[in-house]
């Protein structure tokens, strides 16, 4: 069997660098598809994992749509007014320029999938801070 190391569009966790986002705390991410890994250049798809009581700061991303799809532990998610307690198998849509915010409530480490349209790519001019 090939290593993903070899091939080109398939992409394991544990073979792509961390980094913490900027605007987030105790978060640490992995982009799993993006343009420096499998060369997808109108998505980006990144795993985050993210420590109790921590996350995301109130911020928007200009012209960028997101969705955060949890697959362990419980976070609570704010946009545009509605407010909503997140658990594994449920998603979230935050919409271009929309301020929002996203907090671990859980005992245990958040692990969320978040797929960003067009990428988001840590840019500084992708992010608006609240």
């Amino acid at each position: 069997m090939e290593t993903t190391s070899r091939l080109r569009y398939f992409v394991r966790p544990q073979d792509v660098p961390p980094y913490h986002p900027a605007n987030h705390v105790g978060t640490v991410n992995r982009r799993l598809i993006g343009a420096g890994n499998v060369g997808a250049s109108q998505i980006e798809v990144v795993l985050g994992v993210i420590e109790k009581g921590k996350g995301a700061l109130p911020h928007s991303h200009p012209g960028i749509e997101q969705v955060c799809y949890m697959l362990q532990g419980t976070a609570v998610a704010e946009v545009g007014g509605e407010r909503c307690e997140l658990g594994p198998g449920d998603a979230c849509y935050f919409p271009p320029d929309a301020m929002h915010v996203f907090t671990v409530t859980s005992d245990t480490p958040v692990r969320v999938l978040v797929v960003y349209t067009p990428p988001y790519g840590e840019n500084p001019k992708n992010v608006v801070r609240g």
